[in-house]
């Protein structure tokens, strides 16, 4: 299976990553990634850009060493009833949007407190994608939110790094969850969520996974930069009409 492209990656502007979107870029061109998603942390995080970075990003470049660039964000999760720490304006003009819990933005909660907020936040219009779910912080009904992926086509992430953690119960987790993705057949991607350019672009474990599992090819959308913009063109195509700023 060929992976061309990194969804899940961060910049020095996420305050606890240490490479600049350029090296980002110069790494993923060596590793064959034709497109990058550039997600630093939304401003819950500690460190993490405030809101003048999201309102920034059009700045970015359209493509850096011959590798397109998505800027965007990895949104926090940050109550129970799946708010999000990026106000609706700042979402709206994203080319990607990312979403997943974390200990410091979410207050934490049981397993049906966890994964009800994960769910909203899944059904939220402006979600693109849901991230690292197989991460042992919080409880999650990780079948419920499998069977949730495909009733609503989103797609949700099998996380290389969640693989390589030594956190207990990360990979048992993930592996869980994978197969819940295989039987209920709902769209995936691979992410490398790289912190430090030399990750940009690794997914084995991921893709070990994957293959452990049976996974199909045509759930993983991330094979092609094609693929992953029309699936965006059709999540923006039936966004609400924005009506105040």
């Amino acid at each position: 299976m060929d992976i061309q492209v990194d969804l899940h990656t961060h910049t020095v502007a996420s305050g606890h990553a240490y490479s600049t979107l350029s090296e980002n870029a110069l790494a993923a061109s060596h590793k064959g990634i034709k497109l990058l998603g550039m997600t630093d942390h939304g401003p819950s995080m500690p460190g993490a850009p405030n809101l003048y970075h999201f309102g920034n990003l059009a700045i970015i470049p359209d493509e850096l060493y011959g590798v397109k660039i998505l800027p965007g964000v990895e949104a926090n999760i940050t109550t129970h009833e799946g708010e999000l720490d990026i106000p609706i304006r700042y979402l709206a003009k994203l080319k990607l949007v990312l979403v997943g819990l974390h200990v410091i933005s979410y207050p934490g909660g049981t397993s049906e407190q966890n994964t009800e907020a994960y769910i909203k936040a899944m059904k939220n219009p402006y979600t693109d994608m849901m991230v690292h779910p197989g991460r042992p912080e919080f409880e999650l009904d990780l079948e419920r939110i499998a069977h949730m992926s495909a009733q609503l086509n989103i797609p949700v992430e099998i996380n290389n790094s969640s693989l390589s953690s030594k956190k207990r119960g990360a990979r048992e987790n993930c592996r869980r969850f994978a197969r819940y993705m295989a039987h209920y057949n709902g769209p995936v991607i691979l992410g490398s969520d790289a912190h430090f350019t030399d990750r940009v672009g690794e997914f084995g474990h991921a893709l070990a996974l994957v293959n452990e599992v049976g996974i199909k090819e045509q759930q993983v959308l991330n094979t092609s930069p094609d693929r992953v913009m029309d699936y965006l063109a059709s999540r923006r195509k039936n966004r609400p009409i924005i009506t105040h700023t």
